[in-house]
């Protein structure tokens, strides 16, 4: 088992505030899901931080949302968030982080274009799941609420993460945040 230290600490904590910050750009939709940079900026903690502190970092980060604070998209905040329409969304975002960081430790684009799909193929299966159940509706209206607007936006989401994380690698700054 590894240690935790305070340099370790200070990333974790400098990145939730990060998907904090991100994760309020937020434009409204019609049923109830915003399309947010939060599905951005949390492949990053696992590609730039590793399993365990990306997973750490997106884990206080839904925490502090349980707790109250409004650190979700459009300042909300609350267990009440988690359990609505859009639970499974910000449930599955460690998954994402985890997904990124796995593709991202085999060091081949490949490899971590399939991490970034599959961590948003599971955030959009969880979200959609997750928003029939909180909404009574069936899993084709859900599909349509909240998978199909997001599509051409998911895709361009992972194509930038690859690209901007290959660029990075080959930079200081990677290695200082990384290493």
């Amino acid at each position: 088992m590894t240690t935790i230290n305070i340099k370790d600490i200070t990333r974790i904590a400098m990145f939730t505030a990060l998907i904090v910050v991100i994760g309020q750009i937020s434009i409204p939709m019609p049923y109830g899901v915003p399309m947010t940079l939060q599905t951005f900026i949390i492949p990053f903690a696992g590609i730039l931080l590793g399993r365990r502190d990306g997973l750490l970092s997106v884990f206080v980060y839904i925490l502090l949302g349980m707790t109250g604070l409004p650190v979700f998209a459009g300042f909300s905040g609350g267990f009440g968030v988690v359990i609505g329409p859009t639970g499974g969304f910000i449930l599955s975002f460690p998954l994402m982080a985890w997904c990124a960081a796995l593709g991202a430790e085999k060091q081949t684009k490949l490899s971590l274009y399939l991490g970034l799909t599959a961590g948003a193929t599971l955030n959009f299966l969880a979200g959609m799941l997750y928003f029939s159940f909180a909404t009574s509706s069936t899993l084709p209206a859900a599909f349509a609420a909240c998978v199909l607007p997001f599509l051409p936006t998911a895709v361009l989401k992972i194509v930038l993460i690859g690209l901007i994380s290959s660029k990075m690698s080959r930079y200081k700054l990677y290695h200082k945040i990384t290493g």
